[in-house]
């Protein structure tokens, strides 16, 4: 009984150190320790922003949250990103990535994955906005969802739930007018809080960057 117990617990040790071992080789870095905003800088109207179970709780006025932390320098060209998302009923939000941190309005660089399951405005989550726009609705209110995000070069591929609604390539002579002056370059990420009346969540927000 005492061998069987023993042989037992090594097994036990040794899938343990198996599965740590592959949490630190898998490349996936936590952005949102799901206690304090360390890492993250808000700008205007603050106050939409706060934290509720673990969660990131967007509720309020225009505001915009941008990661400002220490994984590589906050600035991101080649990645993959990934977060668990939740929408109340008539919410907008969204992911920006290749921006930068700007005192008010919505953000002036970079481009924004939507988050947006019920809201009046017809591009729906995963939509690359005004891009590559979704019109089918994948996702429920009320309810948790993985939005991912792979940019590698001028490629882009968005998920939900693990399955592809964009992949886009931006054209080598893509007229930047047509995307408000924006393309694809590098810069950090940011949570967009649209309106008062728009309540969502995000939590295990995480990235794995890519090779240049």
């Amino acid at each position: 009984m005492k061998k069987f117990f023993v042989l037992c617990s090594l097994s036990i040790f040794l899938f343990s150190c198996s599965s740590v071992k592959q949490r630190k080789s898998d490349g996936w870095i936590s952005l949102f320790d799901g206690k304090t905003f360390n890492g993250w800088k808000k700008n205007q109207n603050p106050e939409t922003f706060s934290i509720e179970n673990g969660a990131i709780k967007v509720a309020g006025p225009v505001s915009h949250l941008f990661y400002d932390g220490s994984v590589s320098n906050h600035n991101f060209k080649n990645f993959e990103f990934k977060a668990q998302v939740m929408t109340k009923p008539g919410a907008n939000s969204g992911i920006y990535f290749h921006t930068a941190f700007q005192q008010e309005g919505f953000p002036g660089k970079g481009h924004e994955v939507q988050v947006n399951n019920s809201h009046s405005d017809w591009r729906r989550t995963g939509s690359l906005y005004a891009v590559q726009d979704v019109k089918e609705t994948y996702v429920k209110d009320n309810e948790w969802y993985e939005e991912y995000i792979m940019v590698k070069d001028k490629n882009v591929i968005i998920k939900i739930n693990g399955k592809t609604v964009v992949e886009y390539t931006e054209p080598d002579n893509v007229a930047k007018e047509n995307v408000g002056g924006k393309a694809i370059s590098e810069g950090t990420f940011a949570l967009q809080g649209h309106d008062p009346g728009s309540v969502i969540f995000y939590k295990d927000i995480k990235v794995r960057p890519l090779p240049n």
